[in-house]
């Protein structure tokens, strides 16, 4: 156990790729140890992709990547100023509402940052926000691109734990309006937003705004009365989760429904897509797709021989030296894995933790649904903090700030994040009531 720990974390140190570092660890264990042969070996490695529920990864992966190019994140973004841009904290607003809108469609918090983030941060800056604020509201609304449905992260997560992804799914409708609605109150109430009651957006007042909310449908009100064609790129997030609820198909034919419905707005309905763009797109999701598989891949191996070293059992045995107490656990398992989540990639730890960890949570009579909202938004508030949170240099990119400016930006919307890490926490019906009510949780 020593080897396999002690080198991964030596190769982490030296700036090692997380996935690179894990192979590495595990080889090292199998030449000291020996015991397994190299056909196991492969075979494990095999399994931890050979997973139907994958098969989502890439197809959520392309249809985030087709939103981009059909330009539905400008839709997006301007549907957003209508509906929120007259409150006050005028772009924070519409920040937020814009990344909730397009969590629906990405399932990923990078995905968010570097999307519809930025178009977010050009016009706040634009419109004379400071650049750390809208550095900093746009981190803290990407966090909700994971807990929105669909999301990757509950993808692997209900693959490693044998959870159903679509109560995971409805599990996190609730704690993502929760955070919506808590970044909401923050962001028409810090110092420099109350000088932005608007988005300064001609056309767009509180009279308007007002008849769009009494009209019989608001979304068809919108489109027809602004222009904006977003009816259409609204309607991908009720497909999704609206199929799943009615039992029509699974989250991993969710998946491939939601890419063509972007192939449909891209080529039919908006026709700004080109075959060009449609290859670009083709290949970056090839890319993502193939880094995200290969720490899958390397996690799995790692897992298995953390489990078969003992090191499961040990770290259960002291836990259950220091409490029994499932509260205390979880206070324990929250700090945990914000400390990971500085360090680990989403799904690296996902894989490694979840065979650890879930064991114990199924003795203490912790619910597996709540459990992965728990360490979800964990990891999602990790990839805010430095040394290695990736939506932290995608944003520090994006705005042409340094690490340490866009870190600072980002420190005033942890406090939301924390609070609603804390309801979510210790109110488990928070998360389960939907999935519950729906007859996916007992």
């Amino acid at each position: 156990m020593l080897v396999l720990l002690g080198g991964f974390l030596l190769l982490m140190v030296l700036g090692v790729p997380v996935a690179v570092a894990m192979v590495t660890a595990s080889l090292a264990y199998l030449l000291v140890h020996g015991g397994a042969p190299d056909v196991i070996v492969a075979q494990r490695m095999i399994a931890g992709v050979e997973s139907f529920p994958l098969l989502a990864v890439p197809f959520f992966i392309l249809a985030g990547n087709l939103m981009n190019i059909a330009g539905v994140t400008g839709r997006i973004y301007a549907f957003a100023v209508a509906l929120v841009g007259w409150m006050r904290g005028g772009l924070a607003q519409v920040n937020i509402i814009g990344s909730v809108i397009f969590s629906g469609m990405s399932g990923t918090a990078i995905a968010d940052a570097a999307g519809i983030g930025t178009i977010e941060i050009k016009a706040m800056k634009d419109h004379g926000y400071p650049i750390e604020v809208a550095v900093g509201v746009t981190a803290a609304s990407a966090t909700l691109g994971p807990i929105i449905p669909p999301s990757l992260p509950f993808v692997i997560y209900g693959m490693m734990a044998n959870v159903s992804i679509g109560s995971l799914f409805l599990g996190g409708v609730i704690p993502g309006v929760l955070m919506t609605g808590i970044q909401g109150w923050l962001g028409g109430r810090l110092p420099f937003t109350l000088k932005h009651k608007k988005a300064d957006y001609e056309g767009f007042g509180m009279e308007q705004n007002a008849a769009i909310f009494l009209a019989l449908g608001i979304v068809l009100a919108l489109d027809y009365l602004f222009k904006f064609s977003a009816v259409m790129a609204l309607m991908t997030p009720v497909i999704l989760i609206g199929g799943m609820t009615l039992g029509w198909f699974t989250p991993t034919e969710a998946a491939v429904a939601a890419v063509m419905w972007s192939l449909f707005l891209g080529l039919v309905r908006y026709r700004s897509m080109t075959m060009k763009s449609l290859a670009k797109a083709t290949f970056d999701t090839i890319e993502t797709t193939a880094s995200v598989l290969f720490i899958v891949t390397a996690a799995s191996i790692f897992a298995w021989l953390l489990t078969v070293s003992q090191a499961a059992s040990a770290l259960s045995t002291l836990i259950f030296s220091i409490t029994d107490n499932k509260y205390v656990f979880l206070v324990l398992v929250n700090l945990l894995m914000l400390f990971v989540g500085c360090f680990l990639d989403t799904i690296a730890a996902i894989t490694i933790l979840v065979p650890i960890l879930l064991p114990i949570v199924l003795k203490l009579g912790i619910d597996p649904v709540h459990f992965g909202l728990i360490m979800t938004l964990n990891l999602m508030i990790g990839l805010l903090h430095p040394p290695l949170g990736m939506v932290l240099f995608v944003l520090s990119r994006v705005a042409k700030l340094s690490v340490e400016r866009t870190t600072m930006a980002i420190l005033p919307w942890l406090a939301p994040l924390f609070a609603a890490l804390i309801a979510i926490t210790f109110v488990p019906e928070i998360t389960l009531w939907l999935p519950r009510t729906m007859g996916m949780v007992r």
